[in-house]
Protein backbone atom coordinates (compact mmCIF):
# COMPACT_ATOMS: atom_id res chain seq x y z
CA UNK A 1 0.00 0.00 0.00
CA UNK A 2 1.25 3.48 -0.86
CA UNK A 3 2.45 5.56 2.10
CA UNK A 4 0.65 8.89 1.79
CA UNK A 5 2.58 10.73 4.50
CA UNK A 6 4.11 10.38 7.96
CA UNK A 7 3.62 12.26 11.19
CA UNK A 8 6.60 11.79 13.50
CA UNK A 9 6.86 14.13 16.46
CA UNK A 10 10.36 12.93 17.45
CA UNK A 11 9.28 13.62 21.05
CA UNK A 12 10.70 10.32 22.32
CA UNK A 13 14.07 8.71 22.94
CA UNK A 14 15.30 6.46 20.13
CA UNK A 15 16.09 3.78 22.75
CA UNK A 16 12.45 3.71 23.97
CA UNK A 17 10.28 0.64 23.48
CA UNK A 18 7.93 0.69 20.51
CA UNK A 19 4.24 -0.12 20.89
CA UNK A 20 2.70 -0.83 17.47
CA UNK A 21 -1.05 -0.44 16.99
CA UNK A 22 -1.99 -0.75 13.32
CA UNK A 23 -5.46 0.38 12.30
CA UNK A 24 -7.85 0.13 9.35
CA UNK A 25 -10.05 3.09 8.37
CA UNK A 26 -12.78 3.64 5.82
CA UNK A 27 -13.03 6.36 3.18
CA UNK A 28 -16.73 6.24 2.31
CA UNK A 29 -18.69 8.63 0.10
CA UNK A 30 -22.44 8.77 -0.39
CA UNK A 31 -24.19 9.42 -3.72
CA UNK A 32 -24.11 13.17 -3.05
CA UNK A 33 -20.32 13.33 -2.66
CA UNK A 34 -20.39 13.66 1.11
CA UNK A 35 -17.94 11.67 3.20
CA UNK A 36 -18.95 9.42 6.10
CA UNK A 37 -17.11 10.45 9.25
CA UNK A 38 -17.40 9.87 12.97
CA UNK A 39 -18.24 13.10 14.79
CA UNK A 40 -17.40 13.60 18.46
CA UNK A 41 -20.30 15.58 19.94
CA UNK A 42 -18.24 16.24 23.07
CA UNK A 43 -14.95 17.28 21.48
CA UNK A 44 -16.35 18.73 18.21
CA UNK A 45 -14.11 16.98 15.66
CA UNK A 46 -14.44 14.55 12.75
CA UNK A 47 -12.43 11.38 12.30
CA UNK A 48 -12.41 8.55 9.81
CA UNK A 49 -14.36 5.48 10.94
CA UNK A 50 -12.07 2.64 11.90
CA UNK A 51 -9.68 1.46 14.53
CA UNK A 52 -7.25 -1.13 15.77
CA UNK A 53 -6.57 -4.38 13.98
CA UNK A 54 -6.83 -7.42 16.27
CA UNK A 55 -4.09 -10.06 16.18
CA UNK A 56 -6.48 -12.65 14.70
CA UNK A 57 -7.84 -10.55 11.81
CA UNK A 58 -6.56 -9.10 8.58
CA UNK A 59 -6.84 -5.43 7.65
CA UNK A 60 -10.05 -5.77 5.64
CA UNK A 61 -11.78 -7.77 8.40
CA UNK A 62 -10.79 -5.07 10.88
CA UNK A 63 -12.08 -2.37 8.53
CA UNK A 64 -15.49 -4.05 8.23
CA UNK A 65 -15.74 -4.63 11.99
CA UNK A 66 -14.57 -1.18 13.05
CA UNK A 67 -16.74 0.75 10.56
CA UNK A 68 -19.78 -1.20 11.71
CA UNK A 69 -19.00 -0.70 15.42
CA UNK A 70 -18.34 3.03 15.17
CA UNK A 71 -21.02 4.01 12.64
CA UNK A 72 -23.49 1.18 12.08
CA UNK A 73 -22.56 1.16 8.39
CA UNK A 74 -22.11 -2.24 6.74
CA UNK A 75 -19.13 -2.31 4.36
CA UNK A 76 -19.57 -4.29 1.14
CA UNK A 77 -16.44 -6.51 1.14
CA UNK A 78 -16.11 -6.64 -2.66
CA UNK A 79 -15.97 -2.84 -2.83
CA UNK A 80 -12.86 -2.44 -0.66
CA UNK A 81 -9.89 -0.82 -2.44
CA UNK A 82 -6.58 0.35 -1.01
CA UNK A 83 -6.28 4.13 -0.70
CA UNK A 84 -3.02 4.53 1.21
CA UNK A 85 -1.41 4.51 4.62
CA UNK A 86 -0.28 7.11 7.12
CA UNK A 87 2.39 6.39 9.71
CA UNK A 88 2.09 8.13 13.07
CA UNK A 89 4.93 8.05 15.64
CA UNK A 90 4.99 9.89 18.94
CA UNK A 91 5.67 9.47 22.61
CA UNK A 92 3.02 7.26 24.25
CA UNK A 93 0.46 9.08 26.36
CA UNK A 94 -0.05 6.07 28.66
CA UNK A 95 3.29 4.27 29.03
CA UNK A 96 6.61 5.88 29.90
CA UNK A 97 9.71 5.19 27.79
CA UNK A 98 7.48 4.02 24.95
CA UNK A 99 6.97 5.15 21.37
CA UNK A 100 3.41 4.88 20.05
CA UNK A 101 3.59 3.78 16.42
CA UNK A 102 0.44 3.47 14.36
CA UNK A 103 0.28 2.55 10.70
CA UNK A 104 -3.19 3.67 9.58
CA UNK A 105 -4.42 1.77 6.52
CA UNK A 106 -7.12 3.69 4.65
CA UNK A 107 -9.52 1.94 2.26
CA UNK A 108 -12.07 3.28 -0.19
CA UNK A 109 -15.25 1.28 0.22
CA UNK A 110 -18.98 1.28 -0.35
CA UNK A 111 -21.63 0.44 2.21
CA UNK A 112 -25.05 -1.16 2.18
CA UNK A 113 -28.10 1.12 2.29
CA UNK A 114 -29.12 -0.23 5.71
CA UNK A 115 -27.82 1.13 8.99
CA UNK A 116 -27.25 -1.12 12.02
CA UNK A 117 -26.67 -0.15 15.64
CA UNK A 118 -23.36 1.26 16.79
CA UNK A 119 -21.33 -0.81 19.25
CA UNK A 120 -19.12 1.80 20.89
CA UNK A 121 -16.35 1.32 23.42
CA UNK A 122 -16.78 3.30 26.64
CA UNK A 123 -14.43 6.11 25.57
CA UNK A 124 -16.22 6.37 22.20
CA UNK A 125 -19.62 6.60 23.89
CA UNK A 126 -18.25 9.21 26.30
CA UNK A 127 -16.96 11.24 23.34
CA UNK A 128 -20.47 11.07 21.83
CA UNK A 129 -19.45 9.39 18.56
CA UNK A 130 -22.12 9.65 15.88
CA UNK A 131 -22.12 9.06 12.14
CA UNK A 132 -22.32 12.12 9.91
CA UNK A 133 -22.17 12.50 6.14
CA UNK A 134 -20.57 15.88 5.46
CA UNK A 135 -18.85 17.81 2.71
CA UNK A 136 -15.07 17.71 2.84
CA UNK A 137 -14.87 21.48 3.40
CA UNK A 138 -17.09 21.26 6.49
CA UNK A 139 -14.97 18.50 8.05
CA UNK A 140 -11.71 20.29 7.21
CA UNK A 141 -13.01 23.59 8.63
CA UNK A 142 -14.33 21.98 11.82
CA UNK A 143 -11.12 20.05 12.43
CA UNK A 144 -8.94 23.08 11.68
CA UNK A 145 -10.62 24.88 14.58
CA UNK A 146 -10.19 21.92 16.97
CA UNK A 147 -8.06 22.64 20.00
CA UNK A 148 -7.30 20.52 23.03
CA UNK A 149 -4.72 20.12 25.75
CA UNK A 150 -4.60 16.40 24.92
CA UNK A 151 -1.75 16.37 22.40
CA UNK A 152 -2.43 12.71 21.64
CA UNK A 153 -5.95 13.48 20.33
CA UNK A 154 -4.69 16.62 18.65
CA UNK A 155 -2.23 14.62 16.51
CA UNK A 156 -4.98 12.15 15.54
CA UNK A 157 -7.18 15.01 14.32
CA UNK A 158 -4.28 16.67 12.49
CA UNK A 159 -3.63 13.35 10.73
CA UNK A 160 -7.24 12.99 9.60
CA UNK A 161 -7.47 16.66 8.61
CA UNK A 162 -4.38 16.33 6.44
CA UNK A 163 -5.90 13.23 4.81
CA UNK A 164 -9.19 15.06 4.20
CA UNK A 165 -7.22 17.85 2.48
CA UNK A 166 -5.36 15.28 0.38
CA UNK A 167 -8.64 13.66 -0.67
CA UNK A 168 -10.02 17.07 -1.63
CA UNK A 169 -6.93 17.81 -3.73
CA UNK A 170 -7.17 14.45 -5.48
CA UNK A 171 -10.86 14.89 -6.24
CA UNK A 172 -10.01 18.20 -7.87
CA UNK A 173 -13.55 19.58 -7.53
CA UNK A 174 -15.58 21.65 -5.14
CA UNK A 175 -17.59 18.99 -3.33
CA UNK A 176 -20.10 21.61 -2.22
CA UNK A 177 -21.58 21.86 -5.72
CA UNK A 178 -23.59 18.69 -5.10
CA UNK A 179 -26.86 19.21 -3.30
CA UNK A 180 -28.83 16.37 -1.75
Amino acid sequence: MERLFEIDLHDYEVKDNVFCRPSARGVIFDDCGRIALVYSQKEKYYKFPGGGIHMDEDKKEALIREVREETGLVVIPESIEEFGSVLRRQKSNTTSNTIFEQENFYYLCKVEKVLTEQNLDDYEAEAGFILRFVHLDEAIDTNSKYSTEDYFNEIMIKRDTKLLQLIKERRGTDDNILFC
